[in-house]
């Protein structure tokens, strides 16, 4: 039983074990191409590239771990001065925007990805797509995570019409 809750949690938690694990990587290359560079007056010239590779996935999965959490920034003020009511028509139609940006921007990500397969990185010369692919990932996330929401938006909105509150 334990051994399925803490599969819960990894799968709960996924996007953020992922970003950390990307930061943990960025970091430690970061440090150790600076400790080569100040003791053994030589760097490793691969470090900056898989760096940067992986603060790029760093970036867009914790992007959608934040979206997942509702951690971006908004206007809240706006929607909660409202009534009750039109604020969670503004929360629905917001969530439909949402959906629709997100869906557009991971149609695009694909596209950008696809393209990005026969171009390769400047010094290990492997398909940039290993790095455009974190967009993907991280939009197809927060398209899903916009359609959830919207699901539940509706779900909502249902139960309160039925008097089931």
């Amino acid at each position: 039983m334990q051994k399925n809750n803490k599969f819960k949690t990894i799968l709960l938690n996924f996007e953020e074990i992922i970003a950390g694990i990307f930061l943990i990587i960025t970091t430690s290359l970061v440090v150790i191409n600076v400790i080569f560079r100040y003791f053994l007056k030589t760097g490793i010239f691969w470090t900056d590239e898989v760096a940067t590779g992986c603060f790029v996935w760093a970036v867009f999965i914790g992007a959608s771990a934040a979206y997942k959490r509702n951690q971006h920034l908004g206007v809240d003020f706006i929607v909660d001065s409202l009534p009750d009511k039109y604020g969670k028509i503004v929360t629905t139609v917001i969530n439909v925007l949402l959906a629709i940006v997100n869906g557009y921007l991971s149609y695009l990500s694909i596209v950008y990805l696809l393209n990005s397969y026969t171009k390769p990185t400047p010094v290990l010369e492997i398909s940039s797509a290993y790095i455009s692919s974190a967009l993907t990932v991280s939009f197809v996330l927060m398209t899903i995570r916009s359609i959830v929401s919207l699901y539940e938006d509706a779900t909502n909105i249902a139960n309160e019409e039925k008097g089931e509150v």
